[in-house]
């Protein structure tokens, strides 16, 4: 009966010590989300495709929020532990308190959207009383429409009629069904509206107007708790940044996959004008989160007080340089 016993309680701590052992050799599971079906929102996918945050050790799930307050909204609860997203909702819920919110890496720095039109508008003057469409109301678009308009010596609330559609793949659907007389669009969006007889009217990157498109995002708190989790992942996103600029047959196989688009014109037409945009060593500028404090400024004066660098942690940024990552 010794021997049974002593023979069972072996048997029990090997399990036990496998069962361990297994458990501890699981990945960490990270929560990511982001807010736009865009390239610029696509380091992602790369990485998970290229199989970057199985390297990293990383059990990592993307989720699709296409509103900028709900996706904040999920940062804040921990419901994701990391956003690629555009900075706005999150500038705009730092003023309001939310001071726990953090940015540790940029990944687009200005807007890249164009505004195209039906062919009788021919220029911007043309869109006076005409209806524009955006993604959504104090969005990437929204913003870009007022701001292009304003460089143009026009005034978006009082000379167009501006449309919320919901997003890109709307925004697209909504121009070619004749709902709204032109668009803002971002790649590669406006080059499938251009295969189907659309006019570029302003050119966006032209203006290269400073704004956090594309930024990554998360707590404080959660950097105390996880930091090299959150290391392992910005880890993939260098690497995922490395191929985006650089292996543009994958980039045009992920996007076939994500977005579900194959035609070879449109994909280099979007490559070649969003990409020189992208940030190749993820940095974040202080340009553009001022952008969003300028424009959240008018309606909370609190946005006056901040300064952009009370936002950003770079430390992450700081070891991927140190790791050689970048180069």
């Amino acid at each position: 009966m010794a021997k049974v016993f002593s023979v069972g309680v072996t048997l029990f701590a090997l399990c036990f010590s496998a069962r361990a052992a297994s458990a501890a050799a699981a990945p960490e599971r990270l929560t990511g989300l982001h807010s736009a079906q865009v390239l610029s929102q696509s380091m992602p996918w790369i990485a998970q495709e290229a199989g970057l945050f199985k390297k990293y050790d990383l059990d990592f799930r993307l989720v699709f929020i296409s509103s900028s307050p709900v996706a904040t909204a999920a940062t804040l609860s921990g419901d994701a532990e990391i956003g690629v997203t555009g900075a706005i909702g999150n500038v705009r819920a730092f003023v309001q308190g939310s001071t726990d919110l953090v940015f540790i890496a940029g990944m687009k720095n200005i807007l890249t959207h164009n505004l195209l039109a039906k062919a009788d508008i021919r220029r911007p003057e043309d869109l006076r009383g005409k209806k524009v469409g955006v993604g959504r109301f104090g969005g990437n678009t929204h913003y870009f429409v007022i701001q292009a308009l304003k460089r143009l010596g026009m005034d978006a609330t009082k000379d167009i009629q501006t449309i919320q559609t919901g997003g890109s793949p709307e925004t697209v659907a909504a121009l070619v069904a004749g709902n709204v007389d032109a668009a803002a669009i971002v790649a590669p969006g406006d080059f499938v509206a251009a295969s189907k007889g659309f006019r570029y009217v302003i050119n966006g990157p032209e203006m290269r107007i400073p704004y956090g498109a594309t930024a990554v995002v998360t707590l404080r708190s959660l950097i105390a708790k996880r930091g090299p989790a959150i290391g392992r992942f910005m880890r993939a996103m260098a690497e995922a940044s490395k191929i985006l600029h650089n292996d543009k047959a994958f980039v045009y196989k992920v996007l076939g996959k994500y977005m579900r688009l194959t035609d070879t014109k449109v994909l280099d037409a979007s490559y070649q004008s969003e990409v020189p945009a992208m940030e190749q060593r993820l940095e974040i500028h202080e340009a553009a989160l001022q952008a969003s404090l300028d424009e959240i400024a008018p309606l909370d004066a609190r946005a006056k007080t901040i300064k952009p660098a009370e936002m950003i942690d770079r430390r992450y940024l700081v070891e991927l340089e140190k790791a050689g990552l970048f180069k």
